[in-house]
């Protein structure tokens, strides 16, 4: 059956949720401010980063995968499928859980290798340039009939006056949305681009004595990175800049004389895993809300009472009172460019198994 649906956030998330819900045969509303995507900072290379829970992460990657890769086919979507290395320091605790999944990986030769990488593979993967790409995908929404609004809504009841479903899925703003979530942290990304001088590979090295290390070109510039560190200053700060930038021309000496073109710090989503579930089915704060009781129960669609307590399932969301169901999408880390279709289609899933208010 058909819903009204409010998605909060207009990220790679919301947006992806929207199209799916929108394909689906849903009307939907996106709010959320394009000024506040911190996705549009995003490299992006697909690649599943520090998110968990593994399983449904590796899921949610796989769905990615292929969409990413029917995107590539498709012009002016920003998608395409670029060569890389991957560089290996430390092969025991290299987590190389999706190569299962990545056709034509190849082992690099010694010679191929800077000073001090033990190990490397080259693979092409899809590479997401992010403000091209979201422009596709808030264009291919509204032409699915995705209404697009600005502004994020104050709370979950103004996004169910006119709903019958609510999606979180507003990155760092989420938790409050919800009543708060200690789980939910900024992580901090801070990135540097410089004039492409000509390269079309990117690198990726997790496993950098000095930190995170990336180089990813695009149309017209390399972006460098990076940080993941648990803080909330957007400040650019100088010296973490000159690490970047001497870890970026140490893997590729032909960024050595590249002029940087600009500079920008983001704050990832982080969680200690990424929350996806129906946090209430239907109802009001006087209903009999139900909650899922965790990543498994979600992804099954199996609910259990809010938590141990009766009375704790009366209350639903707290200084919620409109009727409707609420799904969260949010705490996707530096993954949600990488598990974004996956996650979308999941909530699409979700959506339909709820029944009518």
């Amino acid at each position: 059956m058909p819903r009204r649906v409010t998605v909060i956030g207009s990220g790679v998330i919301g947006l992806s949720i929207a199209h799916e819900l929108a394909a689906a045969g849903h009307t939907v509303t996106v709010r959320g401010d394009a000024a506040d995507r911190v996705s549009l900072l995003a490299a992006a290379v697909w690649f599943p980063f520090e998110a968990f829970p593994a399983d449904r992460v590796e899921a949610w990657s796989i769905a990615a995968l292929r969409r990413f890769t029917e995107l590539a086919a498709e012009p002016g979507t920003g998608v395409r499928i670029a060569p890389g290395r991957i560089l290996v320091r430390d092969p025991d605790t290299f987590d190389d859980a999706w190569r299962a999944w990545v056709p034509g990986i190849r082992p690099m030769d010694a010679a191929e290798l800077p000073a001090g990488v033990a190990a490397g593979l080259r693979v092409e993967l899809p590479v997401i340039e992010m403000p091209v790409y979201l422009a596709w995908l808030e264009g291919r929404c509204r032409r699915l009939g995705v209404r697009i609004e600005p502004g994020l809504v104050p709370g979950v009841d103004a996004a169910l006056a006119d709903a019958d479903v609510a999606v979180i899925a507003a990155g760092l703003a989420s938790g409050g949305l919800l009543g708060g979530d200690p789980e939910l942290a900024p992580i901090r990304g801070q990135v540097v681009r410089l004039a492409n001088p000509g390269i079309d590979e990117w690198t990726l090295d997790e496993q950098h004595a000095d930190g995170l290390a990336y180089v990813i070109p695009r149309s017209g510039d390399v972006v460098c990175g990076g940080t993941a560190t648990a803080s909330g200053d957007t400040a650019v700060d100088p010296a973490t800049e000159t690490a970047i930038l001497e870890r970026a021309r140490g893997l590729v000496p032909a960024l050595a004389d590249a002029p940087i073109v600009s500079r920008a710090v983001g704050l990832r989503p982080g969680r200690t895993e990424v929350r996806l579930e129906v946090v209430r089915r239907a109802g009001s704060s006087g209903a009999s809300g139900t909650v899922s009781t965790g990543a498994g129960a979600a992804a099954s669609g199996v609910d259990a009472a809010w938590g141990s307590d009766p009375a704790g399932a009366a209350q639903g969301i707290s200084g919620v009172d409109a009727p409707g169901a609420v799904i969260a999408c949010y705490g996707h880390g530096g993954a949600g460019v990488t598990t974004s279709w996956g996650c979308a289609e999941e909530v699409a899933a979700l959506t339909a198994s709820i029944a009518p208010v």
